[in-house]
């Protein structure tokens, strides 16, 4: 996976953010929230390119949990059953399910950075705003081991042709 300048760029923003004081904050908030969000595009944005080159069984088999998460979550609240998964043993199966389980945890992993910068905002707390800095940057490495893992696919894909 080639780095993404806007995934690099956020990255280096948090990691000098989390020396910054609350005033600081208040000033660069917009910026801040700018280049997470850019950096998340673009991860979503590769992630979407790489899953669309995928062989069909692999993509029907994803697309699959997907549709069990969605049962699941209007059925019992918002947990995956992506674990659950009761499609066959293929190759297929189990590479959609091992990408899905990456992708998930990113995407608990942003959810909870975000979860974390609205509280530090509502409490105007620098430590909070810290915290949410790591667990941005987190959730990008988690991005990018995800698309690393989607990748194989990719691969796969090449090797059936």
């Amino acid at each position: 996976m080639r780095n993404l300048s806007e995934v690099e760029y956020a990255k280096q923003l948090m990691t000098e953010a989390m020396d910054w004081s609350v005033l600081r904050w208040l000033w660069e908030k917009p910026a801040v929230r700018e280049a997470a969000d850019k950096a998340n595009a673009a991860l979503d944005r590769l992630h979407r390119k790489i899953r669309a080159g995928w062989r069909d069984d692999i993509k029907a088999e994803y697309e699959e949990l997907e549709a069990q998460d969605k049962r699941a979550s209007k059925e019992r609240g918002h947990k995956s059953k992506c674990q659950e998964s009761k499609s066959d043993d293929s190759e297929a199966a189990a590479f959609a399910k091992k990408a899905k389980q990456a992708h998930d945890k990113a995407y608990r992993a942003r959810m909870d950075a975000e979860d974390t910068f609205d509280e530090a905002e509502r409490q105007l707390n620098t430590d909070l705003a810290r915290e949410g800095c790591q667990k941005a940057i987190h959730s990008w490495e988690l991005f990018e081991k995800a698309i690393r893992i989607a990748e194989g696919g990719l691969a796969a894909s090449k090797e059936k042709a």
